[in-house]
């Protein structure tokens, strides 16, 4: 995946988890391919997130054709 701008991060999130269970998972899951951070700790630590992104589909192993 090329470059995802933050707006289409939280909208492939929503898309793929559902808006409720999306923020959830930013808020609260977190993930080893983070070092041990959440999606929204990740954020704002300024990491990239088209990498945030990839480490979400890894962790929950979402299907190459919707990453």
């Amino acid at each position: 995946m090329g470059n995802v701008r933050l707006t289409h991060f939280r909208q492939l999130m929503d898309d793929e988890f559902g808006t409720v269970r999306a923020g959830s998972i930013a808020r609260d899951h977190v993930f080893g391919g983070l070092r041990g951070r959440t999606v929204e700790q990740a954020l704002e630590d300024g990491d990239e997130p088209r990498d945030v992104w990839r480490a979400v589909c890894a962790e929950f192993e979402v299907p190459v054709e919707r990453r």
